[in-house]
């Protein structure tokens, strides 16, 4: 019989004790470490049974020597999903999808996997076959293509994959796995590296993309090892509010792109759509002028997005003032304030300050902070800014209006959707020519408010 042995893991990151502790020595938590039983063998999970052998031995080269061609990826047939990945699935790698429960990661796949007109294999280990068909005949009744698999062996698993021989392996998800060669619960943290070290072995040796559904904790990070994240090429965060249709598509590392991207979708009766123009959802139409609204320009990646800015500013009923955002860095908002009061004499040290970004989106762009500040100015006022103005500049501590990057890119996308004028730094350099929009170069806070307040 295989030799058995004992240790203890920490279920909050996955370290390694020879004995029980009461405290995790690397995260800090206290009554996490778990003992596992792990039993180990010879054998692996995935062998390859038919054909050459793909193992090769390393060697080293020159950095001149080594060959630079861009690598062939596969078409998703969703853009969305292709830009906030880079281009499409890399073949070979593993892309580890995670999100909150119900807001629609599973459903997310499925779709794309419906779609594609590659050899798919989708491998559900917590729904049934005839719970997949019913939710597939609403996103995409006809596929060919798509073969769905309810096990939870990895050894099963990897015999199916043999006999399919598919070009695209979807897990639904990693935390239901388990192996024959650890001797743990499935979704422990042993189980979880074994599983997923398979995986990558069968991905690598077949050049085989491999998608993987993973579970979050109750703070937002994927259950299971930290080490999970290392291991896999990409990491991608499905956010959405459940107040919210739409949902976002985040990139948290991608070996093989950029991490700046995003991808949004409307959660339908028939699945998600993609948005390909997120400014017109991010923008109320509201045709009468509301006095605390401001519409700003930022930039995700590659994409540039017009967002919907609300600002409340009342007097303090309770004494001490309260600053409350939504989609904002609450204390990016009181250094704000601060400046106008410093720089502006603009009394809001005695008023509540609400702020929200339309759309249950968050951003971190300091783009916005012109038309934060033209926001509560106006709500403060009690005066709606001209419909047609929009923002795109960043305030210093001095008042100062501070210039964006690619800011003529901003001032295009306004101009597409009908904006009259746009308020940036006066120390861009825009080379723009022939544009209908009004651009206003600006240097102080108090040009601004003198011009919006007037």
């Amino acid at each position: 019989m295989a030799k058995t042995k004992t240790a203890f893991f920490c279920q909050n990151c996955g370290t390694q004790y020879a004995k029980w502790v009461g405290q995790c020595s690397a995260c800090k938590e206290w009554n996490t470490v778990v003992e596992e039983v792990v039993q180990k063998e010879e054998k692996k999970g995935w062998k390859i049974t038919t054909g050459p052998s793909s193992k090769k031995i390393a060697k080293p080269l020159r950095v001149n020597e080594i060959s630079t061609e861009t690598e062939l990826r596969l078409n998703v047939h969703d853009l969305e999903f292709n830009r906030v990945l880079g281009g499409g699935l890399v073949p070979g790698s593993l892309v580890l999808l995670g999100g909150e429960p119900g807001v629609g990661k599973s459903t997310l796949l499925l779709q794309i996997a419906l779609k594609l007109p590659y050899k798919t294999l989708y491998v559900s280990g917590e729904e049934s076959q005839k719970q997949i068909k019913m939710r597939a005949d609403r996103i995409h009744p006809n596929s060919e293509t798509c073969f769905i698999l309810t096990e939870t062996k990895t050894q099963n698993i990897f015999q199916q994959i043999e006999a399919t021989e598919p070009d695209i392996v979807v897990i639904d998800s990693i935390q239901t796995l388990h192996s024959d060669y650890i001797e743990s619960a499935a979704g422990s943290i042993s189980q979880i590296r074994e599983c997923t070290a398979e995986l990558i072995k069968f991905a690598k040796e077949t050049n085989t993309p491999v998608v993987l559904i993973g579970h979050i904790t109750k703070d937002g990070s994927i259950a299971g090892p930290k080490i999970l994240e290392h291991m896999v090429d990409t990491v991608l965060q499905f956010e959405g509010d459940r107040n919210y249709v739409y949902r976002i598509l985040r990139s948290l590392k991608n070996r093989f792109g950029s991490t700046a991207e995003l991808g949004i979708y409307e959660m339908q009766g028939s699945g998600l759509r993609e948005v390909n123009n997120p400014s017109e959802i991010l923008i109320s139409k509201n045709d009468e002028g509301l006095s605390g609204t401001a519409i700003a320009s930022t930039i995700e990646g590659m994409r540039p997005l017009m967002i919907e800015i609300q600002a409340l500013v009342s007097t303090a009923v309770y004494g001490t003032p309260q600053r409350s955002t939504t989609g904002y860095n609450a204390k990016r908002l009181n250094m704000l304030l601060a400046v106008l009061e410093k720089r502006a004499g603009f009394k809001l040290g005695a008023k509540d300050v609400f702020l929200n970004i339309t759309g249950g989106i968050s951003v971190d762009d300091p783009a916005i902070d012109l038309a934060v500040i033209a926001a509560i100015l106006s709500s403060n006022a009690d005066i709606a800014i001209e419909k047609g103005i929009c923002f795109a500049a960043e305030v210093g501590l001095a008042g100062e209006i501070r210039p964006v990057q690619r800011v003529e890119q901003r001032i295009l996308e306004a101009e597409k959707l009908g904006f009259t004028t746009i308020y940036v730094s006066k120390r861009n350099k825009i080379g723009l020519k022939n544009t209908k929009i009004e651009i206003q170069l600006v240097a102080k806070i108090e040009d601004v408010a003198s011009g919006l307040i007037s």
